[in-house]
C-alpha cells in the first residue's frame, strides 16, 4: 500500500493538505483527493494543493484541488499556504515567488509568517441584481478574483443562515453551469468589513476563503468609493488586508496580505 508524505497548513484557519509533487510522478484521483480532505478517514482539509514544475516562465506550478476533488482555478488562503511550502522545500527559492494557476501567474512576496500575494486581474464588477434565493428576495453582486464570487450585503452576519442561503445561491440557475462561492457581508467601517463564506467544492461554510476575501473588498469599494487598503475579518478571527489600485475600467494591482502557518506534517496510506 502507497504511504504519501504531506503536510498540513492553514490560512487563516482554511486548511489544506500540501504535497511535494516537483517530480511528477504524483497523480491521485478525484476520490483519494476527497479521502484526504476527508475529516473523519483522512487527513482534514478544505483543499489540496500540490507544488509541481512549471509550463512557462515562473517559478512553479500550483495545482488546488477543492475538498471534493476537482480542480479550481485559483485559492488566496491556499496561495499564501503554497508560497511558504514552497519556501520550505526549496529553501534557496528566496522571499519572492511567481507561480503559475490556471488564474494566470501570482506573486508571492514572504514576509516571516505573513504572505502578500499579487493577485491575477479580476474581472468586472456586476451590480446587484435582486434573486429569489430560498425564498428569499436578496440583492447580490458578482465579482470573479480568480474564481467566481457572489457577494450578498446584510446587516446581521451573526444571525445569516450561511449554510441554507449560501447551498441555494451556490447552485442558483443565474451561475450555472459551475456554480459561484457566495460571501454574505457587513460593513465595520469605511474601510473594514466582516465575512462569512459558502465556498463551492467544500459545499459548507469555512473558517476563510482568500478570493473570497478580494471579492468583499472590492465590492465594498465599488459600491461606497472605499480607498485602498480595505482590511476583512474572517470567520476564523483573523484579519486580512486587500490593497488594489482604481481604474475606469474597474480595478489592478491587487494584493491580499495575510497569515500562512504550518500545522503539522505526516504520512498516510493510500
Amino acid at each position: 500500500m502507497p504511504i504519501l508524505p504531506f503536510t498540513k497548513m492553514n490560512g487563516a484557519g482554511n486548511d489544506f493538505v500540501m504535497l511535494d509533487n516537483r517530480d511528477g510522478a504524483l497523480a491521485l484521483s478525484d476520490a483519494q483527493i476527497a479521502r484526504l480532505c476527508d475529516r473523519h478517514r483522512g487527513v482534514g482539509a478544505d483543499g489540496l494543493l500540490a507544488v509541481e514544475p512549471p509550463q512557462g516562465a515562473a517559478d512553479w506550478r500550483m495545482r488546488y484541488y477543492n475538498a471534493d476533488g476537482a480542480e479550481a482555478e485559483m485559492c488566496g488562503n491556499g496561495a499564501r499556504c503554497f508560497a511558504r511550502f514552497v519556501q520550505k522545500i526549496a529553501p534557496g527559492q528566496g522571499e519572492s515567488i511567481r507561480f503559475e494557476t490556471p488564474a494566470g501567474v501570482i506573486s508571492a512576496r514572504l514576509e516571516g509568517e505573513l504572505v502578500s500575494l499579487g493577485m491575477s486581474e479580476p474581472g468586472a464588477f456586476a451590480d446587484g441584481v435582486s434573486l429569489d434565493v430560498a425564498g428569499e428576495a436578496l440583492t447580490v453582486y458578482a465579482i470573479n478574483t480568480g474564481v467566481p464570487h457572489a457577494v450578498v450585503l446584510v446587516d446581521n452576519l451573526d444571525g445569516t443562515d450561511v449554510h441554507r442561503l449560501g447551498a441555494a445561491l451556490r447552485h442558483h440557475h443565474k451561475f450555472q453551469p459551475r456554480g459561484t462561492n457566495v460571501n454574505f457581508v457587513r460593513q465595520l467601517g469605511p474601510q473594514a468589513l466582516a465575512i462569512r463564506t459558502y465556498e463551492r467544492g467544500v459545499e459548507a461554510e469555512t473558517l476563510a476563503c482568500g478570493t473570497g476575501v478580494v471579492a468583499s473588498a472590492l465590492t465594498l469599494a465599488a459600491l461606497t468609493g472605499a480607498a485602498s487598503p480595505i482590511s476583512v475579518l474572517v470567520k476564523g478571527g483573523d484579519t486580512l488586508n486587500v490593497a488594489f489600485e482604481r481604474t475606469a475600467e474597474g480595478f489592478r494591482q491587487v494584493v491580499l496580505t495575510g497569515p500562512a502557518d504550518f500545522v503539522f506534517a505526516g504520512e498516510i496510506a493510500l
